[in-house]
């Protein structure tokens, strides 16, 4: 190892190059904090570059190269051999890897932070022990972040090969068509994936050991979720566990608990994330972790360890990029008593890239019934709205949920195309305490999505004055 001597010295030391590690590291370089970022990969970005931009271009370049949803509109759409068309969208899902992999490393530079490129280990005393490729090197510093993400959780029994059984960071590396796919999982990245490969033509059946699909989504739009999936084709599974999963001569064969057993070419198994923290040696340092390895941080992100701190998907759900990174940000200013970003926002959009796009944000009608509010809802379809008349994604709802009382908006849910950007209007009202009234006497462009809003007001008015 490095001597003593050979130690580098820095305010704070980030381990992982990812949106919680980027973002805190870029914070505290903003506020004149000497930093380093370590990372195992040669290129920073982490998980979110390197497999959810991935997806989320796989999803946009697949709708556009097949016109999925949209043949009927027109009767025409592109007609690609199939190699054709996975060659085309591996060539865009790597330009746009590249140029998201570049604006990291821009941003890092811009903030003259130090980049090493190697793998860490807590050494004790504000040091971390750094194996690179030219070397042993030594970082010490006032505070370390932990922002190593994490990966899939491979239940024990799956065979995956990263051939033919699938996780969530290799399914988007497939480079041939398929014929047929059984997804596993009814979360997020089960439902992006299954609804992509099938609109790359693939037969696709989605089994979830849930009583829904996206159980975090408001029911009545997790229902509307699932009969949008089976009108194209897909085949969902509820309430059905995988009991096996093995190799057979056209391919793979999937055992379920309900006796059924289902053939496919490939398989994929999105069951949930673990930490990335196996070679950090948290146990020697006496950080401590919960049982999946993610590391276990106070209110302020302070891990066990005074000075340590951890940001991101290493510690747990919600696991999103947007809040790992305002986690990262909040954590860098603790830990350099930086007096700017104190607290994440509580108020968490949630997006699901499916197709269609889900996405939600406040209180469900079950969490407003559970906590014995006197609510309303308000309901708008996208079938009747013009814009999405015009555009062919008539799939989908919006639905606000309200107090009856003041009127305060405390939901929005949706399912359609762009739900994912016309969520942020709704957390803007939650925000500042508006109610359904701003959506009423508020003028929307005409024909716009965003007219969805001051019909579902209006349908809620209507149920407000008659139940």
């Amino acid at each position: 190892m490095a001597r003593k001597a050979d130690v580098d010295r820095f305010d704070m030391v980030v381990v992982g190059s990812g949106p919680a590690g980027e973002k805190a590291a870029a914070q505290a370089a903003y506020f004149g904090r000497r930093v380093a970022v370590v990372d195992r990969l040669p290129d920073p970005g982490g998980t979110m570059v390197a497999g959810a931009v991935s997806t989320k271009t796989m999803r946009e370049a697949a709708l556009y190269l097949t016109g999925f949803t949209r043949h009927q509109i027109y009767g025409v759409g592109m007609d690609l051999r199939p190699d054709v068309l996975i060659g085309r969208l591996r060539a865009r899902e790597a330009d746009v890897t590249a140029m998201m992999t570049e604006a990291v490393r821009e941003n890092l530079r811009r903030h003259d932070i130090t980049f090493v490129h190697g793998t860490a280990r807590l050494a004790g005393d504000g040091t971390i022990d750094v194996d690179t490729p030219a070397g042993a090197r030594a970082l010490r510093a006032e505070a370390i972040l932990l922002a190593t993400g994490s990966r899939p959780f491979h239940p024990p029994g799956v065979p995956f090969d990263g051939v033919d059984v699938l996780d969530s960071d290799t399914a988007h590396a497939l480079d041939r068509p398929l014929r047929s796919l059984v997804v596993v999982g009814g979360g997020a990245v089960a439902c992006e994936y299954a609804s992509i490969f099938l609109a790359l033509g693939a037969e696709v059946t989605l089994v979830d050991r849930g009583v829904r699909l996206l159980p975090f989504l408001d029911a009545e739009l997790s229902g509307i979720l699932r009969d949008t999936f089976g009108s194209f084709g897909m085949r969902v599974l509820s309430e059905t566990g995988v009991t096996a999963v093995t190799r057979e001569a056209a391919g793979m064969r999937v055992e379920m608990s309900s006796g059924e057993s289902l053939s496919a070419q490939k398989v994929i198994y999105a069951a949930g994330r673990t930490g990335n923290t196996e070679e950090l040696r948290l146990k020697e340092a006496g950080v401590a972790t919960d049982e999946r390895g993610r590391v276990l941080v106070d209110e302020h992100f302070q891990t066990s360890v005074p000075g340590i701190y951890a940001a991101g998907d290493v510690i747990g759900p919600p696991a999103l990029a947007s809040v790992s990174m305002e986690q990262g940000r909040v954590a860098a200013c603790y830990a350099m008593s930086i007096p700017f970003k104190q607290t994440v926002d509580p108020l968490t959009p949630f997006g699901v890239y499916s197709i269609p796009e889900c996405a939600m944000v406040g209180l469900t009608e079950e969490q407003a019934q559970e906590r014995g509010l006197a609510y309303a809802v308000g309901v708008s379809w996208f079938k009747d709205n013009t814009r999405a008349a015009i555009a062919g994604a008539t799939d989908g709802a919006l639905k606000i949920v309200v107090a009856r009382g003041d009127r305060r908006l405390l939901g929005v849910h949706m399912i359609g195309e762009g739900a994912t950007e016309l969520i942020h209007q709704g957390q803007a009202v939650i925000h500042f305490g508006g109610t359904l009234d701003y959506f009423i006497h508020s003028t929307f462009d005409v024909p716009t999505v965003s007219d969805l809003y001051k019909y579902a007001a209006y349908d809620c008015l209507q149920r407000i004055g008659t139940d």
